[in-house]
């Protein structure tokens, strides 16, 4: 099995080092070719206009979007989160969601660069404690459709959860140095 990362800006080689760590066949991806050989890929956090912009000039928003709706694992996380969405909050004009995650989200929703922060956050399924939420310039999760489980909140706000296949974290667990969730999501594709 192979995971790919979506390699165009952002903490991919992070994601690709938790990745590698847990014994997966990573492929970081940054054109529609790279696309053809993974079986779930991850969605990094990063600048989520940038991202955006980068989809279109790589060719990948199309490939991506038909490959995620046609059953293809994801995690989105932070940006790849927003990237995800149906909708997004004080987002720019020209942004243009995948929208293959019923969710509502605000972009830096939890604020700035200077609020960024961590939160121990208890994880549906999880065992082994809480898992540390590393929050930067987050987007808040406004509304989850019905299809959408929650598997965690950080002040009745939900922080990470899934539809399907398709996960998402308003967090960075690349960058908690605990590599659970990773796990996780690499446990349902067995």
């Amino acid at each position: 099995m192979k995971v790919g990362v979506l390699a165009l800006q952002g903490a991919f080689r992070e994601h690709a080092e938790a990745l590698r760590a847990l014994d997966a066949d990573v492929v970081l991806v940054k054109r529609p070719e790279h696309l053809d050989s993974v079986d779930a890929i991850f969605l990094p956090g990063g600048e989520s206009t940038t991202i955006d912009k980068l989809l279109d000039s790589s060719e990948l928003r199309a490939p991506l979007t038909e490959r995620l709706r046609d059953g293809m694992a994801a995690f989105a996380t932070c940006a790849g989160l927003i990237l995800c969405a149906t909708e997004v909050v004080d987002g720019r004009a020209d942004q243009t969601p995948l929208g293959v995650l019923d969710v509502t989200v605000r972009r830096n929703g939890y604020g700035r660069q200077r609020e960024s922060f961590e939160a121990p956050l208890d994880v549906r399924g999880l065992a082994d404690g809480p898992f540390p939420g590393v929050f930067i310039r987050a987007p808040v999760v406004e509304r989850v459709g019905a299809g959408v489980e929650v598997l965690a909140e950080c002040d009745g706000v939900p922080v990470l959860g899934r539809a399907g296949v398709i996960w998402f974290a308003s967090f960075h667990p690349e960058l908690s140095g605990d590599l659970r969730l990773h796990q996780l999501f690499l446990n349902q594709l067995s």
